[in-house]
Order: structure tokens, then C-alpha cells, then sequence
């Protein structure tokens, strides 16, 4: 392990952290709500601490590697996830706990979308804004944006993205160097956010909400800067605009990039997984806007397929908007919806969930063992398109699988035992383990009510989420400290 460069880069990254209070100062200054002093303490504090980090192990220039990819991956969002939290609980009116302060923050960055913050419509536009940065921050990943900049600080970037960047296959590069495929990746998050913003505003919104809104949108995030969420503007131009966005987050990026490299849909055409992601979507939208017309839940077909369609496609990529109280639909519609988030969006994207290439793999796998109960001796290939997938990669895919049940069981019998009931528990550890949000019974609009231990219990299931668990599992195991 070389912990004097493990030092060096979690002191540059927390210096490049404290940069990103700048804008909520600017907010502030544009509204006067008194809400500077929170952010200018905080960024003098990270950028101080960043900097003494930094200072003593400034020369250290050793090869940075796997191993201490993961440790600077992992204890950069829990260090992250602290920092985060610091204007929170320096804004003195907020009157929020270190615990929540905490919860806030790591939900932002994962880009969970779960919040202990009500009364958001007359909270200070900076602190919304804020939170909004966050989730757009989380939404590509702070250490994908880190490795376009790290070069020039005399670091290399590879290790860093393998570890950060999700999905079964890790070692595919859009460009040749690492440098300029993190570039790439931002690039098209850029656009995406800033159409997504303009069509916001076309659409209705002011300028301040389609901006934070976009930033939630794209970074398949789901923080509102208002406690009815989306459904406050009560506009389905807005809500289609959001549909839209959210189904292009849900994406693999790569598929963006290669479509406007060469300015052609064939990438998503020929990709198994985007048809899989929108044959899911697409289904479960019939069921939903099919069920609602049943059950009279809606005036017309018009309200029901608008409503939804816009809450499939916000909980199966992971989001978590709402334009109504959907967790009090009739029947099993709210648990469909939360079923179809442990699927999520596809790997690469901004969303959670156990990302559909999995899931594809998972199918793939247990009908080939069933092909082989027919027919014991026959050789059989599980292909994603016409390429054969390794063995290695679908023992991982399984390894992922179970591992995920496992520590879902872990965390659902915690909060059980902390006092909360069946439904909400199981529904607060598939909301924050698939970075979704808003979950069902006491969580279905708020975290606000639940008991602290169940916030950190929470807290650290958002972050295995985020970090897909085993980049974060593996530093648990003896054999990783090992040299």
C-alpha cells in the first residue's frame, strides 16, 4: 500500500471538494437568505484540511495501485459524505442533527434521492441548490471527473475509474487514454443537463428550478427543491420532459457517446441491454397504466398513462420523482414499481439497481442450467448478442447476486430490530440499497421519522449501492491487507 500517495490524492480531492461550495455562495449572494456564512466556514475548513493533507506527501509520486484504488475510492465517500454535510449543520435555522446532516449528504452524493428535509419550499435557495449539486456531483461520480484532472497533478487515473465506475465489465475505455474517456463521459453529462435544463424552463419552469431540477434528472437523483416533488408544478410538459431525461440517464453513456460520435441510433439498436432496459420499462408501463384505468384510479386514459408512465420510468431507473402519492395506488402497484427498481438502469448510466446487464446475465445463466437438466452433455454458451461471455464474468455476476441478498437480509433484520415494521424496513433498505429514495410505509415521503441507528444502517446501504458493494466489501477482507 503507499499511503503517502493514498494521502496526497484524498488532499487533492478534498481541496477540488471545497470548490464545489462556490456556486451555493453565489446563489446566496443573488438571494440574500443569510446562508454564507454556512457555506464560507465549510469551504475554508475543506480546503484547509485538504491542504494540509496535501502538503506533507506533496512529492510522493509512487504508482498508484488497484489496491489503492479501492482505499481511496471508499474513504473518499465516506470522507466525502462528512464533508458534505458540513453546510448543513453550520446553517444554524436548519436545526438538523449530525446524524441527518450526514444521512443528507450521503443520499445526495450516492444520488439516492432519500431526504430528512421537509418543509422544502420555504427553505433557502442555496441550501436547495446545494443538494442539487450534490446529486449532480454523484451522478457521473466525483472520481471519474477526477481522473480528467488528476493527470495534470502527476497522478494516474486508470485505478481510480476500474474501482469507481459501475457495471460487470470494467475494463472497457471509450478512448485510448484514461484521461480523455472521463472527458468524454462529462462531456455528454454536460449536454444532457443543459438540454435538459432549457427544456425545463421551455416547459414552465423558473430558471432556478430547471437548473437544480435538471441537475437531479440527469443524475438519475430524485432531490426536489419542493416537498410535492415534480407533482407541484402540476404541468405534463414537465412531466414528459422529465420521463425523457430520466430514460437517457438511465443509458449506458457509452451508448450516448458512440451515438454522437457518429451521429447514428444503430449503438442503442444492436445493445442488449438498452433493449432490455426499455422492453422492462416499456411492459411495465402497460401493466401500470392498465391497472390504474381497472381500478378507476384516474379520471381518463390520459391521466393514467402520463402518471404512469412518468413513475415506472422515475422508479425503474432509480430516481425516485413523484408527481402523486403513488405508494397509495391501488393494489400491487406500489411493490411492482419497487421491484422494478432492483433491476434499475443499465450499466454505465447515472442510475442504481443492480443494472440490467445483471439481470440479463442472471436469466441467461439459469436457463442454460436448465437447457443442461435436458440435456446433460450439451455445450452451452451464454452470449450477450452474439458475443460468448466469459465464465469469470457470470461467477462474478452471481457472486454480485448473492452477496447483495445477503447484506439486504443483514440490513432489513437491523432495522427490523431497531423498531420499524416490515414493510417500511424492507422497502427503506430496496430504496437505499438501489439508490431509488422514496420507499413505502414511514418512508414513503420522508426519512424524517425513523430512528437514528436506522439512518446510519441506511447511510451505509446507500453508499454499497453506489459503490456496487464489493468495492466496498473487499476492504473488509483480511486477504486485501494482506501484501
Amino acid at each position: 500500500m503507499h499511503f503517502t500517495v493514498i494521502q496526497r490524492i484524498t488532499g487533492i480531492l478534498l481541496m477540488l471538494f471545497s470548490f464545489t461550495l462556490l456556486p451555493p455562495m453565489l446563489i446566496d449572494f443573488i438571494y440574500q437568505e443569510n446562508t454564507l456564512k454556512a457555506f464560507l466556514t465549510s469551504y475554508m475548513v475543506l480546503l484547509g484540511v485538504g491542504f494540509l493533507l496535501w502538503l506533507p506527501v506533496k512529492n510522493a509520486k509512487n504508482d498508484l495501485r488497484m489496491r489503492d484504488g479501492f482505499i481511496v475510492v471508499v474513504m473518499f465517500w465516506f470522507v466525502l459524505s462528512a464533508s458534505g454535510s458540513l453546510p448543513f449543520i453550520l446553517y444554524e435555522d436548519l436545526q438538523i442533527t449530525i446524524t441527518d446532516a450526514f444521512f443528507e449528504s450521503v443520499s445526495g452524493l450516492t444520488t439516492t434521492g432519500a431526504t430528512v428535509l421537509t418543509d422544502l419550499d420555504v427553505l433557502p435557495h442555496a441550501i436547495l441548490f446545494y443538494r442539487q449539486e450534490l446529486q449532480w456531483l454523484g451522478g457521473m461520480g466525483i472520481i471519474v471527473l477526477a481522473v480528467a484532472v488528476l493527470p495534470m497533478l502527476g497522478v494516474g487515473g486508470m485505478q481510480l475509474y476500474k474501482a469507481e465506475t459501475p457495471g460487470p465489465v470494467k475494463d472497457n475505455k471509450l478512448t485510448p487514454r484514461i484521461t480523455e474517456t472521463a472527458k468524454a463521459l462529462w462531456y455528454i453529462y454536460l449536454s444532457l443537463t443543459l438540454v435538459c435544463a432549457l427544456a425545463y424552463w421551455f416547459s414552465g419552469m423558473n430558471l432556478f428550478d430547471a437548473v437544480s431540477h435538471s441537475f437531479s434528472t440527469v443524475a438519475i437523483g430524485g432531490f426536489s427543491t419542493h416537498d410535492a416533488s415534480i407533482g407541484y408544478f402540476e404541468s405534463t410538459k414537465i412531466e414528459i420532459v422529465a420521463i425523457v431525461f430520466m430514460f437517457l440517464g438511465g443509458v449506458n453513456f457509452a451508448l450516448h457517446f458512440v451515438a454522437f460520435r457518429n451521429w447514428s441510433i444503430k449503438s442503442y439498436v444492436n445493445d442488449t441491454e438498452f433493449k432490455v432496459y426499455f422492453r422492462v420499462l416499456f411492459a411495465v408501463s402497460i401493466i401500470t397504466v392498465a391497472y390504474l384505468q381497472i381500478m378507476h384510479e384516474k379520471e381518463d386514459i390520459s391521466d393514467s398513462i402520463i402518471q404512469g408512465v412518468f413513475h415506472v420510468v422515475s422508479i425503474g431507473t432509480t430516481t425516485g420523482f413523484a408527481a402523486s402519492e403513488f405508494h397509495l395506488w391501488p393494489g400491487f402497484l406500489p411493490v411492482l414499481l419497487l421491484f422494478t427498481s432492483f433491476i434499475g438502469g443499465c450499466a454505465g448510466s447515472t442510475g442504481g439497481g443492480m443494472k440490467v446487464i445483471r439481470v440479463v446475465l442472471l436469466l441467461k445463466q439459469g436457463m442454460r442450467e436448465l437447457t443442461r437438466l435436458i440435456h446433460p452433455n450439451a455445450v452451452i454458451t451464454v452470449k450477450i448478442g452474439k458475443k460468448p461471455v466469459s465464465n469469470s464474468i457470470i461467477d462474478a455476476v452471481w457472486g454480485f447476486f448473492a452477496t447483495y441478498i445477503a447484506v439486504f437480509v443483514i440490513m432489513m433484520l437491523l432495522l427490523m430490530a431497531s423498531g420499524l415494521d416490515q414493510i417500511t424496513s424492507f422497502s427503506a433498505v430496496a430504496a437505499t440499497i438501489n439508490n431509488l429514495g422514496p420507499g413505502l410505509g414511514e418512508v414513503a415521503e420522508n426519512y424524517a421519522g425513523i430512528n437514528d441507528f436506522s439512518k446510519w444502517v441506511l447511510s451505509f446501504s446507500m453508499l454499497l449501492g453506489r459503490l456496487e458493494i464489493f468495492t466496498l466489501l473487499v476492504l473488509l477482507m483480511p486477504a486485501f491487507w494482506r501484501k
